[in-house]
């Protein structure tokens, strides 16, 4: 699978990449990600693209010219999506994620300063996603977060196929309690059902958790499980 990501600091993106999941999945040429830095698409002898907004107001707007004709420098798979990270869109979640996890390639659209030029998503047709009803500086950390979300969905970067089946919110849920040695840490010890050997007891156990945990967290994923689940 193809990520490329247009950003303006493309070191933040690459520095990412050298770590962890990500750069496992590029060595093993599971992935490729590419950096593209509109700057570089610029017809500004100053490597310019933002300027000041129409109808005044404070901070700069990303032009239109050099992310339009970056996006036009990307080589398209048949099977791609463009996405523009910014608060107006829709929320990212793991459905999302698992959404894009299949398709051939992901272009992602970094914002930055004010904001784009309204032209951008307009002429570039990309779908707009946010993570969060929180505002950034750049869109680098939300493109990371769908990256590496995304990711763990592609076939092959999982150590474990059944790694991400009971990640938090996979079944509606958040995810259930991990231990691991020693038994006994602190005056706290391990749950006796997790060291019996018993994996139809384990998996009835961690279910429980998962219930008291999203009651207690997450109420509104609860009420949701239940709608969804035909128990209201």
């Amino acid at each position: 699978m193809r990520f490329d990501i247009l950003t303006l600091f493309p070191e933040m993106i690459e520095n990412a990449c050298r770590h962890s999941i990500i750069s496992r999945a590029i060595q093993n040429d599971l992935i490729s990600v590419n950096a593209i830095n509109p700057r570089d698409y610029t017809h500004s002898k100053h490597k310019k693209v933002d300027d000041t907004p129409y109808g005044g107001g404070a901070g700069m707007v990303l032009m239109c010219q050099p992310f339009l004709d970056a996006l036009k420098g990307v080589e398209r798979e048949e099977n791609s999506e463009v996405i523009m990270l910014t608060p107006q869109g829709e929320r990212f979640n793991q459905n999302l994620a698992k959404e894009f996890s299949k398709k051939d390639q992901l272009i992602m659209i970094c914002g930055h300063y004010e904001g784009f030029d309204e032209r951008i998503r307009v002429l570039s047709g990309a779908r707009e996603v946010s993570i969060g009803d929180f505002v950034l500086t750049g869109g680098e950390l939300p493109a990371l977060c769908v990256l590496d979300s995304t990711v763990r969905f592609v076939e092959g970067v999982l150590g474990k196929t059944e790694s991400a089946d009971y990640d938090s919110f996979e079944d509606g849920l958040l995810e259930y309690p991990h231990y691991t040695k020693p038994r006994l840490y602190d005056g706290l010890a391990v749950p006796e059902v997790l060291l019996n050997g018993n994996h139809a007891q384990i998996a009835q156990w961690r279910k429980e958790q998962q219930i008291i945990k999203t009651k207690k967290m997450r109420p509104d994923l609860w009420r949701d499980y239940l709608q969804n689940n035909n128990k209201l």
